[in-house]
């Protein structure tokens, strides 16, 4: 049997602390305590961090575009890189023209995608990338030669995957039509199966097809096994993922509705009547 608890002169907390360590109301103060120690650590370090979180997000962000864009020369950083050859811009999506609306440089396309006066919900029967929301504007990268014209465009994507929302990079040529670079940067795919997406040999077989058919369509299949050079549309065609029929077909679906009238394709349009 326990010691009787004894009262102490020094207040409540001074009372509590005297009891016998055996004492089930001493242990659940302490424990109380403790948590709420914790908590106010936890808390604090979340903000304290939350600057340098940010910057974090916003090298890899820069890292990604220029490692998808391929414009770093060797010995320079990605920062100067996207400094000294890309040029950001906001697009709105419905017409494709450029828009001040919001600062690009600060644009984050998750929270637009969930701020009802930054996104609009998709109808089930136009939501091909199966993304709910689509944000109203986007970010759009662009990387020019000596005489203006648009050597690389580099456009944001996402849609859904098995597991996951999909968030990458794509690039295409000057053509507006070649593919030059696919990566994504943040899923939940399951590693070995769908987490294929990152590897660098199933990454290369994109550069080089072609998004858009003749009747100026998005086109891209993701096909089963390997694909055959000689049979139709190969141009358009690429290897799935194996074992990841649902993640091949959530790329697949997000690619081409990206491309298409609802994603960039009014601004592709308008950057091909600049061209002339």
């Amino acid at each position: 049997m326990s010691a009787p608890e004894k009262k102490s002169a020094g207040g409540p907390l001074a009372s509590i602390l005297a009891l016998p360590n055996d004492s089930g109301k001493k242990t659940i103060f302490m424990a109380v305590a403790v948590c709420l120690v914790c908590s106010v650590v936890v808390a604090s370090a979340a903000v304290g961090l939350r600057p340098l979180q940010a910057a974090n997000q916003e090298r890899d962000r820069i890292r990604n575009i220029v490692d998808v864009a391929g414009v770093a020369q060797p010995g320079q950083s990605a920062a100067e890189a996207f400094r000294e050859k890309v040029e950001s811009m906001l697009v709105r999506l419905e017409d494709g023209s450029k828009s001040d609306e919001f600062d690009v440089a600060t644009f984050d396309i998750q929270k637009a995608s969930k701020d009802p006066s930054m996104s609009r919900p998709m109808p089930k029967s136009e939501d091909q990338a199966n993304i709910k929301r689509q944000p109203t504007h986007m970010p759009v990268y662009v990387v020019r030669g000596e005489s203006g014209e648009v050597q690389r465009l580099i456009l944001p994507v996402h849609g859904a995957g098995l597991w996951s929302t999909l968030y990458g990079f794509l690039a295409l040529d000057g053509d507006l039509n070649t593919v030059s670079g696919l990566k994504f940067y943040q899923h939940a795919e399951t590693p070995g199966l769908g987490g294929e997406v990152d590897n660098p040999n199933w990454r290369a077989i994109w550069d080089g097809k072609m998004i858009y058919d003749d009747q100026g369509n998005p086109s891209i299949q993701l096909v089963k096994g390997s694909v055959d050079a000689s049979t139709p549309d190969a141009e358009h065609k690429i290897d799935g993922l194996a074992g990841a029929t649902l993640t091949s077909r959530g790329v697949e679906n997000l690619i081409n509705f990206w491309l298409g009238e609802d994603g960039y394709g009014p601004f592709i349009e308008r950057l091909k009547n600049e061209r002339g």
